[in-house]
């Protein structure tokens, strides 16, 4: 059978399919502390929760608009206007499955055969496969310090056939935070160009040094080269939900997203699009903000152990996001080896750096109880001290 030479470019998840293994090895009833999943271990807030079943009740089982229903599309203008003061209409903005999905759209309808996507690392796992998938080339920008892309990197990297800046603000996997400055000084770059900036933005309520900044809010030139992409699985422990969306002032890429998604899952679930309302609006800002105390506690213990493993090195203090992205080069540069074996013999699951392009190195999610992130932190401490 002949299949499709664009789906066999496409590369498995490398943070699904660590998740996956150590699920298994769960099931056969072996004790995994698990660092790879990106999502909290805190439950869903009741308001949200509430308002699913409110709408499953009230018989919110139809069709919707592809873009999403009135009133989520409101929820989101006000959300967006509220924390950066943006002013979109609802025909700016669509209702999707999750970032993933958004980002999905937006590179379908803007990339052409041989257009370039620079992609900063390290990045989230899913940009250049969707990428390549388009028929576009992702360029790799590694950065020399902070694992921000500076103005000049960016500058260095734009060629006639750059058609997108993806950004990652946190970023997943470092927690690298872009201040304003630097933010300002790469939308400066940007001017007078037609590059597009997909700003990924999903970790924005989850910043613990320093203040978030919008790309879009930057200028009204960042505003109309900008697509933001969001959603509630991190910042609302949502993510079985599968909520995102995406925010454009171009009329005529949101009729394209619009039309792609039209053919592929029309509406989102309808019932999710009511539990997103109050999450939207700020009914859980007090959740938010007990999740966010609680992540930082974790990020300073983990912080605080890993520095302390002879071997092991933190390059940056994640400010945002709830990851450490952590240099194993001097204990094995084959960071899909390290993960490997760390799971086989200390049953603890973390995810290796190549798979966001950056060898040497390997992530752990903070996102588990503290009792996880002391325990699992120690038997990384004496696997790093037997490694052979």
């Amino acid at each position: 059978m002949q299949f499709s030479e664009k789906i066999k470019g496409l590369e498995e998840s490398i943070t699904l399919a660590i998740t996956a293994k150590a699920k298994l090895l769960k099931e056969q009833g072996v004790r995994v502390i698990s660092f790879s999943a990106g999502e909290p271990d805190f439950d869903t807030p009741q308001v949200v929760k509430s308002a699913a079943i409110k709408a499953i009740n009230d018989g919110c089982g139809k069709y919707t608009p592809v873009s999403g229903t009135t009133e989520v599309l409101k929820a989101i203008c006000t959300k967006l206007k509220k924390d950066h003061n943006l002013d979109y209409e609802t025909s700016e903005v669509i209702a999707n499955v999750g970032a993933k999905h958004s980002l999905f759209n937006a590179i379908q309808a803007l990339v052409c055969d041989g257009d370039e996507v620079i992609i900063p690392a390290p990045y989230w796992v899913t940009y250049p496969e969707q990428v390549k998938y388009s028929g576009g080339v992702p360029v790799i920008v590694t950065p020399k310090k902070d694992f921000k892309i500076s103005a000049d990197e960016l500058k260095a990297a734009i060629t006639p056939k750059t058609k997108i800046l993806i950004l990652n603000n946190p970023s997943n996997p470092s927690g690298a935070l872009y201040s304003k400055d630097e933010l300002m000084a790469l939308a400066k770059v940007l001017e007078g160009t037609s590059i597009v900036v997909l700003a990924d933005e999903m970790y924005e309520k989850l910043v613990y040094d320093g203040e978030f900044v919008a790309f879009a809010s930057l200028s009204e030139d960042a505003l109309k080269r900008t697509v933001t992409i969001n959603g509630l699985s991190k910042c609302a422990a949502m993510p079985g939900y599968r909520f995102g969306y995406s925010a454009s002032k171009n009329k005529e890429l949101n009729k394209l997203m619009k039309n792609l998604q039209g053919q592929c899952t029309s509406n989102i679930c309808s019932i999710t699009q009511a539990a997103a309302v109050p999450a939207l609006v700020g009914e859980i800002d007090k959740d938010i903000e007990m999740m966010k105390k609680e992540f930082k506690k974790r990020r300073d213990k983990a912080c605080e152990m890993i520095n302390s493993i002879n071997g092991l090195k933190l390059s940056v203090k994640p400010s945002g996001a709830f990851y450490l992205f952590i240099d194993c080069s001097s204990v094995n540069p084959d960071d899909v080896e390290f993960c490997a074996k760390l799971l086989d013999d200390k049953k603890v699951a973390c995810v290796p750096g190549s798979g966001f392009g950056m060898s040497g190195y390997f992530r752990i999610s903070y996102a588990t109880s503290m009792e996880n992130i002391i325990e699992g932190i120690e038997k990384i401490a004496e696997f790093v001290k037997e490694y052979k």
